[in-house]
């Protein structure tokens, strides 16, 4: 069975996809909401970058011809911006950081 055969990984895979875009889109209030609720996204986008994380780590960890090209794909489009996944996730941590001081400077 390949790695896109599992029903696990395709439930997960829709599941990551749909709450990554609902997180997206509550995102886009961000500015209006108050301490507590950017803490709680910052969180919320945490918890969702970790989740990614390891789901990107099984896809490097199989050896399932389409989970390794799916890898491959994600490096030649991200090396189109000059960047590695590993340096992605480090920019969006970074990036969450930010947020976080940013809320502490503001109580």
């Amino acid at each position: 069975m390949g790695f896109f055969d599992s029903e696990i990984v395709q439930q997960e895979a829709k599941q990551l996809f749909e709450d990554y875009q609902a997180l997206i889109n509550l995102g886009n209030s961000y500015g209006k909401f108050d301490r507590e609720g950017k803490k709680l996204f910052i969180e919320q986008m945490e918890r969702m970058m970790d989740r990614y994380n390891i789901f990107m780590k099984r896809f490097e960890l199989s050896e399932d011809f389409m989970a390794q090209m799916t890898v491959q794909q994600l490096k030649t489009q991200l090396g189109q911006f000059g960047m590695t996944p590993q340096q992605m996730f480090d920019q969006m941590n970074m990036t969450l950081q930010r947020m976080k001081a940013e809320i502490e400077k503001q109580s």
